[in-house]
């Protein structure tokens, strides 16, 4: 694996978020053994969930494990222009249509520990694609040479490739955006995920104001791990 790639914004100086992110990672860590590959998905977009993906598996790295993050939203990926890459990078849509060898889409970061399969280009067929064996090959390879295999996954209220994904995972994690989402969706997303034989781990409540809310919370939803703490993130 040749491949290298100088990722920028990768921290976020905020206390209390960083601290989330451990309790997070703690509470992986501590979910049985068994647990290697864990997904992140939501009900809809823009609650957050590429940047919890990331900033775990970044957290995972920080023990000194081997971590692979694999950016599996091939419909509409953030993390590419988040991250700010220095180099055009090849990615998952093209290893799973056969242009590119796996070893093509598999990338060494500046971050110690770390190495991420970034989404490729929009592909109009990303459900077919990703009930192709190559992805099961993919996570067999990486089950083999990682510690921790992280999967960020498109939103799952109206869209079938997280319920593809997961039956790859050891577990799955919800990140739901605070006051947003119903438990009408939620609870769907939940029998997905349960229909597919995923475990779900916990969840992520996500931009809470913590001028309002200074505690975990635990309501009809499940238990929750960590929460982010800042509407900015």
């Amino acid at each position: 694996m040749d491949n290298e790639v100088f990722l920028k914004r990768t921290a976020i100086e905020d206390y209390q978020y960083n601290e989330a992110m451990k309790t997070l990672r703690t509470n992986i860590q501590f979910s049985g053994t068994g647990i290697q590959v864990v997904m992140l998905t939501s009900s809809v977009l823009g609650e957050g969930k590429s940047e919890t993906t990331f900033h775990l598996a970044a957290s995972l790295a920080q023990l000194d494990k081997k971590v692979l993050l694999i950016d599996a939203d091939i419909r509409k990926s953030i993390l590419v222009t988040r991250y700010q890459l220095d180099r055009r990078v090849d990615g998952l849509s093209q290893y799973l249509s056969g242009q590119k060898k796996l070893e093509e889409v598999v990338y060494k970061t500046n971050l110690p520990n770390l190495t991420m399969i970034f989404s490729g280009p929009y592909s109009p067929n990303p459900a077919e694609l990703l009930a192709e064996p190559l992805f099961d090959k993919l996570v067999a390879w990486a089950r083999e040479n990682f510690d921790y295999v992280i999967i960020d996954t498109p939103p799952m209220g109206n869209l079938i490739d997280g319920a593809i994904i997961s039956r790859n995972c050891d577990g799955a994690i919800l990140v739901i955006e605070s006051g947003n989402i119903s438990h009408r969706l939620l609870q769907k997303v939940k029998g997905q995920l349960e229909k597919s034989g995923c475990r779900i781990l916990g969840a992520v409540l996500n931009k809470v104001d913590v001028r309002q809310n200074s505690y975990y919370y635990y309501g009809k939803y499940g238990k929750y791990y960590g929460k982010e703490y800042s509407s900015e993130h």
